[in-house]
């Protein structure tokens, strides 16, 4: 199912938690194109659906290692990765400021400005490193956790100390099969209760467990969201471990029928889109939009006008052309799906 399950397994995620996040507002907060101001769900969405991109543009093993679980905590490592300047002490928006100073530079045509260059760029690099680390401050912080408001968090809540506990439930499991580690290292999480507001990234290493191991490919996440979705809420959170561990595997089994399912959906809707490639001028651009619609879950009147070097009316009437199934429903910004 690949990128394509990425959408819905993250409003899965939250369903899982609770709430309710529909798809088309995800897809609209996901290009900065809401059209009301977003919840705290739909933000929480979003992180699911970076920290998804995230590890799947890793390698396998790069979640669970002691880069992705940097310390003191899975989250913060996480997100530390996101917003991580590039070496040498500066962001991409440092390399911007930068080259915007040495711009002015040279159209001032003054050479007596020479001897500060090197001191504006340490401004610049106190600037950059300062930008990161803001970013840095604003995603939340195992560590900082304790300094937080106490109405939101529990000051007596030791993460640093739970995250150790799961990583020994970890190493208990290492010779069991992989997705027997998977279960037993999310009902872990879930009953450790490792993040006070984030148990949805505990699903994501579950999954990440299932990569590294081979069950699933190297560019290939499981949507195992979508699958635990359709256990019921009492036998997931049930006292007996083993009610729940078995209520994990067969949410792993639902994943496994739902990417299925979306695989045989996606190949006959390819077929179908072929069809309509009879008689076209070998001009015709229908043959790479087929191939963009069935690379990306998602495809807009920008994104194709840009790939197939064309105008967006161009892109919106092959699109009309091609029958693709529109996700969105926006005149502001519009999306589309494989049927």
């Amino acid at each position: 199912m690949g990128s394509n399950a990425r959408f819905p397994d993250a409003c899965a995620s939250l369903w899982i938690d609770g709430e309710l996040v529909h798809l088309e507002d995800l897809v609209l907060h996901d290009a900065a194109k809401d059209v009301r101001a977003p919840t705290h769900e739909l933000t929480i969405a979003r992180d699911v659906l970076k920290t998804r991109r995230r590890i799947a543009a890793q390698l396998s093993g790069w979640a669970l290692s002691a880069d992705g679980l940097r310390g003191p905590g899975a989250k913060r490592g996480l997100q530390h990765q996101m917003v991580r300047p590039a070496p040498g002490g500066s962001d991409s928006g440092g390399s911007e400021v930068e080259a915007a100073g040495a711009g002015e530079g040279e159209n001032n045509g003054n050479d007596d400005a020479n001897p500060l260059d090197a001191e504006f760029a340490a401004i610049d690099g106190v600037l950059a490193r300062s930008r990161a680390t803001i970013e840095q401050a604003r995603a939340p912080s195992l560590a900082g956790a304790r300094e937080r408001d106490p109405l939101v968090y529990d000051l007596d809540w030791d993460e640093d100390a739970r995250l150790e506990e799961w990583r020994d439930a970890l190493r208990q499991v290492q010779g069991l099969p992989p997705v027997l580690q998977s279960i037993v290292a999310l009902d872990a999480w879930n009953e450790i209760s490792l993040l006070q507001h984030a148990p949805w990234i505990g699903r994501l290493f579950c999954a990440s467990i299932l990569r590294q191991a081979g069950v699933t490919t190297a560019a290939h996440l499981a949507a195992i969201n979508l699958g635990l979705k359709t256990i019921p809420v009492d036998r997931r959170r049930h006292r007996d471990r083993e009610t729940r561990l078995l209520a994990i595997g067969h949410g792993l089994l639902a994943a496994a029928e739902i990417g299925l399912k979306e695989h045989d959906r996606l190949a006959l809707a390819k077929t179908m889109m072929d069809r309509k490639l009879e008689r076209r001028r070998t001009s015709s651009k229908l043959p790479e939009l087929i191939e963009i619609v069935m690379a990306r879950p998602l495809v807009s009147a920008g994104m194709i006008a840009e790939t197939l070097d064309v105008t967006p009316q161009a892109a919106r009437r092959i699109v009309l052309e091609l029958g693709l199934r529109e996700i969105t429903g926006r005149g502001r910004f519009r999306a589309w799906g494989a049927i």
